[in-house]
């Protein structure tokens, strides 16, 4: 459930910046989104494995964390450019 919520958080975050963004800008808030998002998602990796998860048991799940909100963000991003 909490790796929905957090994927739920991303996907919210990086439709708020393309909406936000003029269209000519969003390539480069798709990056920056990354970026911030990469941090993100680092800090809850370092908190799982500190709860003893290996990082064999955690990557598979912070590749999707990470992902799934930054696909998205790119490929608004495109579809916006593309017009």
């Amino acid at each position: 459930m909490r790796t929905l919520v957090i994927i739920l958080i991303g996907l919210a975050i990086v439709s708020a910046a393309m909406w936000l963004a003029k269209p000519a800008r969003r390539p480069q808030v798709a990056w920056v989104f990354a970026g911030v998002w990469l941090l993100a998602t680092l800090l809850n990796l370092r908190t799982g494995l500190s709860h003893g998860y290996t990082l064999q048991e955690e990557l598979p799940v912070h590749l999707l964390l990470f992902g799934a909100p930054v696909l998205v963000g790119w490929w608004l991003a495109w579809k916006t450019r593309r017009r």
